[in-house]
């Protein structure tokens, strides 16, 4: 329970104090109770040594400020009750539960994951903790169950789309091995809807993990086998989307001609107009002016000069509602002016997307933007 605690609390980089602080600072803005100051300190103490458990009143703020779900945060208590003599009737009536499951339910899965979505890409991933593990157990409890293919196959492509941002989420909040998890959850539930632009998409994102673990090389060979698997099945969006991943890891691995020529197949691929939302993969949002930016990203990994004019480009038409994706521009533009030795230039756009990363509390991009200040 308590590496639990401490391991989280030093991800973000935080003293205990400042843990104490943030759980205070929760407290006032939601009107609730919690201890002084001074036994909050001989709390933490305690439940980071395993002298005291966390209650379940402090561990809701604790999974809130530190992005973590309950089993992460402590070990979870041994099940209690006896055990059934017979288990048929609790699994008829879970198969029974399943088979309700129509259209409007999959729709409010749906709606439930659109609202994560937007939640996550204006306030970030660490305060949805709690909503998205509840959500992904009531889709996997529902596809867990489902016996006929008609009732399995649309839970499992709710769940595909679920999972990926649960992943997504994860790795920003540096959660790892949750983040692999969920994409291998994502996998196996686009599978079972035999959905292979699903499939791809969690593919081609897992192969970021595996970058930033260090092995981008192997992200590459991934990404690509996720394009392959999805071949000629791919919307032009997502094949867009996919070859641009692929030009991103590709820069990470020193693979600069690879790179490029991802980059002119994206370019080629991407369709016109202003339209961002791909109606056959709901996760891809995707259109020329945000190809810009992601082409900006690319070439500033390349040391291009040419990547200063495509990100001032994007940053005029990025949506303000994508907060974490303009504190991801903010970084791009940063390593861009580095590339040039523009020092003032990056320090500005470093102090802006600082800011921003504070805001959507992702560990992620503050890794980022600690290594870029390094290099002030």
């Amino acid at each position: 329970m308590g590496e639990g605690l401490r391991g989280a609390r030093k991800s973000r980089g935080w003293s205990q104090e400042r843990l104490i602080r943030e759980i205070e600072e929760y407290a006032r803005r939601h009107l609730t109770d919690v201890a002084a100051t001074s036994s909050l300190r001989v709390y933490v103490s305690e439940w980071e040594n395993n002298k005291r458990t966390i209650s379940d009143r402090y561990a809701v703020i604790l999974r809130h400020l530190l992005g973590v779900t309950d089993a992460e945060l402590r070990t979870a208590p041994a099940a209690t009750g006896p055990a059934m003599a017979d288990g048929y009737d609790d699994l008829l009536a879970r198969i029974d539960s399943a088979s309700s499951v129509g259209e409007s339910m999959v729709k409010t899965f749906n709606d439930q994951t659109e609202l994560l979505r937007t939640m996550d890409r204006q306030m970030g991933a660490s305060g949805l903790i709690d909503q998205m593990t509840g959500h992904l157990a009531a889709l996997e409890e529902a596809l867990n169950f489902a016996v006929l293919p008609e009732t399995r196959r649309p839970v499992a492509l709710a769940l595909a789309g679920a999972s990926t941002l649960a992943a997504w989420q994860a790795l920003d909040t540096g959660a790892v091995e949750r983040a692999w998890r969920h994409y291998e959850l994502a996998k196996r539930a686009a599978q079972d809807a035999d959905a292979p632009m699903y499939l791809a998409h969690a593919m081609a994102e897992q192969a970021y993990v595996l970058c930033e673990a260090g092995r981008p090389a192997l992200g590459v060979s991934l990404v690509r086998d996720a394009r392959r698997a999805v071949a000629g099945k791919a919307s032009p969006r997502l094949r867009a989307w996919l070859y641009a991943a692929e030009a991103e890891l590709c820069a990470q691995a020193g693979m600069p001609d690879d790179c490029r020529r991802a980059l002119d197949a994206a370019a080629g691929s991407i369709p016109a107009g202003s339209e961002d939302r791909d109606p056959d993969m709901l996760s891809i949002f995707l259109n020329s002016a945000h190809l810009a930016r992601w082409n900006g990203n690319v070439l500033a990994m390349l040391g291009d000069d040419d990547a200063v004019g495509s990100l001032y480009s994007a940053l005029e038409v990025l949506d303000p509602s994508f907060v974490r994706a303009q504190a991801g521009l903010r970084c791009d533009l940063a390593h861009a002016h580095l590339a040039r030795g523009e020092y003032d230039q990056a320090n500005t756009h470093l102090r802006q997307a600082r800011l921003l990363a504070n805001r959507t509390g992702s560990v992620r991009q503050r890794r980022r933007i600690d290594l870029l200040s390094a290099r002030l």
